[in-house]
């Protein structure tokens, strides 16, 4: 922006100097014209008329280069034709070749340096204008390319919060439960809880941080009823707690598949089930016709967040723990082996999950 400043401030300049030189050389060439008609034709001239424009100062000079008439008072050189001042500059004519004894007639301008320093003005304004228009554009533009990564951040921040909540407490209970020697059935069973869950935090993240390994899947033809019955059994603990009653509806059916993929995909669901659940509540998992479906009586999901709860970090609900990579990684498996998935979903009155194998 100084460059082309500057490079347009010198292009004006140089316009402005050659007009002003122009209009200067049109009227000393008329005047000259004038002097010459007159002696040619022995007519009078009245040469103080040409002393009263506001615009230009001239003055006539004989063969002896002396001023005899006019108001410039500056020393002329008149081994030049143009004369540069600090605030003007004056032209010297000889075209009059000596007629009514005049050899000189030179002539100064009063306004070019004032239109020069004009210029010089309306372009710093201008500049600064444009400058800060840009300046407020790219600090617009810049916040709003940062604002992602400022977003991902946050996300970041609070997904490292949340694990380490997650984390401490099952940790507490385990430390809890094992202060004593002799552990109660009660303290046993505390112990794995804890000891599940946080199996569960581990295989999430390692699920979410070496997903891209490569010839880390094995998919084979299972039979997803087996499965699931094996996975419902892990979780009768965690159920058993929350005095929430499971019930199945599950034939044969088969899919090939990873099976720790199937099982991340399945623990998910039905984790979120028991987490989200109210107490004394109830699930429904039913596969049949090559369709799993897990109910649940929980808190629901409001209708205008079900279109985020795939992506990663994001949490419908603070009412209970999680950080928000479960049904990412739900999604992921489901993107990975074609399976369609739709959700639905009231307030306080239960969210419903629908795979199609």
């Amino acid at each position: 922006m100084l460059l082309v400043a500057v490079l347009y401030y010198q292009k004006e300049k140089k316009l402005y100097f050659d007009l002003a030189k122009t209009k200067m050389q049109n009227v000393v060439s008329n005047i000259s014209a004038q002097i010459i008609y007159a002696h040619m034709s022995s007519s009078d001239l009245d040469l103080s008329q040409f002393l009263k424009s506001d615009t230009y100062k001239i003055s006539f000079y004989g063969k002896d280069k002396k001023m005899f008439l006019g108001n410039l008072e500056d020393n002329i050189d008149f081994s030049k034709d143009i004369i540069l001042k600090d605030k003007n500059f004056i032209l010297v004519d000889k075209s009059t070749y000596g007629h009514l004894n005049i050899y000189y007639i030179a002539i100064k301008e009063n306004l070019y340096f004032k239109r020069v320093q004009n210029l010089k003005i309306e372009i710093i304004i201008f500049f600064f204008i444009i400058y800060f228009i840009i300046s407020i554009i790219g600090f617009f533009l810049a916040k709003l390319f940062l604002n992602p990564i400022k977003d991902e951040r946050e996300r970041l921040n609070n997904f490292i919060k949340d694990t380490t909540h997650e984390l401490n407490t099952p940790i507490s209970a385990i430390l809890m439960s094992t202060e004593d020697s002799h552990l109660t059935e009660k303290q046993i069973k505390r112990v794995k809880l804890a000891a599940q869950k946080i199996s569960e935090v581990y295989k999430d993240l390692t699920y979410i941080f070496l997903e891209d390994r490569p010839n880390e899947t094995k998919a084979k033809l299972y039979n997803l009823k087996e499965l699931i019955n094996s996975q419902i059994e892990y979780f009768e603990a965690l159920a058993e707690k929350k005095k929430v009653i499971i019930t199945t509806k599950v034939e044969d059916s088969f899919f090939t598949i990873d099976e720790n993929d199937f099982i991340r995909l399945f623990n998910n669901l039905l984790s979120n089930a028991i987490k989200y659940n109210k107490q004394k509540g109830s699930i429904k998992i039913e596969l049949i016709n090559n369709t799993l479906t897990i109910s649940d009586t929980g808190i629901g999901i409001e209708q205008e967040k079900l279109k985020d709860i795939f992506s990663r970090y994001f949490r419908a609900t603070n009412l209970s723990g999680g950080f928000g990579i479960g049904l990412n990684i739900v999604k992921n498996i489901c993107n990975k082996y074609s399976i369609k998935i739709d959700v639905t979903s009231q307030i306080n009155q239960g969210t419903t999950f629908t795979l199609k194998f």
